[in-house]
């Protein structure tokens, strides 16, 4: 398995480098670029963090720094760090992405919310993301499995960049998600559910472009761990999706 290893290149690590947190007095922690790129092999791999390749060295290194990571929310930080480069947010597009839940005896226990839901697919998770004019994801957002889009879409209209368009799909259809985004000066490109009263007059040609989100959210669910949630805990889960957008995307 060795020719499948995965190593950070001297370029992406360079862009890394600034993002990462600050390392405080005490025992010098163990190589950055070893340590993050056996987490992004666990992920990318769907491993268990005891399977992790020797070279990255030990296994409890990488699971606890990815752990701590992640309750400091660092992996969030460096991928919207490096989305607010995109100069390609004119048109924008959105889409959600349900995941399937692995069994966990556990799942619904302790104090933060998991953002897992029951499904008529059972236990899931819905990522609701939001990519540029390039196709490359500029807003990650996790939600419960049961969510509908266009509640989904209240808490993405906030994160929006400044755009002219949005390209959604029925889904997101609702009077209030049109009359905010005119609010804000976005053209919305949505068609219209099934069961309005009053048809809805879309650009077919411009909606065509959704097809960049499908695309994005395929590229993701190549990662093994985001295609199945084996993640408890959001915020772990959450970071692993950050890690693989910054990785496939932005590096």
């Amino acid at each position: 398995m060795s020719e499948h290893l995965f190593w950070l290149a001297d370029d992406p690590f360079d862009r890394l480098k600034p993002l990462l947190p600050n390392k405080g007095r005490g025992v010098p922690r163990a190589d950055d670029r070893k340590v993050i790129s056996g987490i992004i092999h666990v992920i990318r791999y769907g491993l268990k963090w005891r399977d992790a390749p020797a070279c990255y060295g030990p296994h409890k290194t990488l699971y606890n720094r990815f752990v701590r990571w992640s309750r400091a929310a660092v992996f969030d930080r460096i991928f919207q760090a490096l989305a607010a480069e995109s100069t390609a947010t004119k048109t924008v597009s959105t889409a959600p992405i349900g995941g399937r839940i692995a069994p966990h005896p556990a799942c619904s226990r302790g104090v933060l919310p998991r953002q897992i839901g029951r499904t008529r697919g059972g236990l899931n998770s819905k990522l609701h993301a939001v990519c540029d004019g390039d196709g490359k994801p500029v807003v990650l957002l996790l939600t419960a499995g049961q969510v509908s889009d266009y509640r989904g879409a209240d808490t993405v209209l906030d994160a929006l960049p400044e755009a002219a368009v949005l390209i959604a799909d029925k889904g997101y259809d609702s009077n209030r998600l049109r009359e905010a985004l005119a609010k804000r000066g976005i053209k919305s490109c949505l068609p219209g559910r099934a069961n309005r009263k009053e048809p809805i007059v879309c650009d077919t040609e411009l909606y065509k472009r959704r097809n960049l989100i499908e695309r994005l959210l395929g590229r993701l669910k190549d990662w093994r761990r985001i295609a199945t949630r084996y993640d408890r805990c959001a915020h772990t889960f959450f970071s692993a999706i950050c890690i693989a957008a910054t990785v496939s995307f932005w590096l």
